[in-house]
């Protein structure tokens, strides 16, 4: 965390960290800084395990599609309906010329 570049701020080192919590200390005092990490800690935890959820959603959405085997020519049954009706749609515009 040490070195971090902000754009505006420039790097961020120990010194500028110190001063930062003590701010915090005095604006918050010494009873609230414990509920705000605390909160803090909750919330990233709860957006960790989201996250992870997802992860694992997609992962699992991943493994299905591999399992399930391409349909091939032989499996697909065969509408020839529309096929035929082509068919005969040409030949009709074939003896019509």
């Amino acid at each position: 965390m040490t070195d971090t570049a902000l754009a505006f701020l420039g790097p961020v080192g120990w010194p500028e960290i110190v001063i930062i919590l003590a701010i915090a200390l005095l604006l918050f005092g010494g009873k609230k800084l414990p509920e705000l990490a605390r909160g803090l800690g909750r919330g990233l935890r709860h957006f960790k395990e989201e996250v992870q959820g997802v992860k694992n959603e997609i992962g699992a959405s991943i493994d299905e599609d591999a399992s399930v085997p391409e349909d091939t020519p032989e499996d697909i049954p065969e509408d020839t309906s529309s096929a035929e009706q082509e068919e005969s749609a040409e030949k009709d515009s074939d003896a019509n010329a």
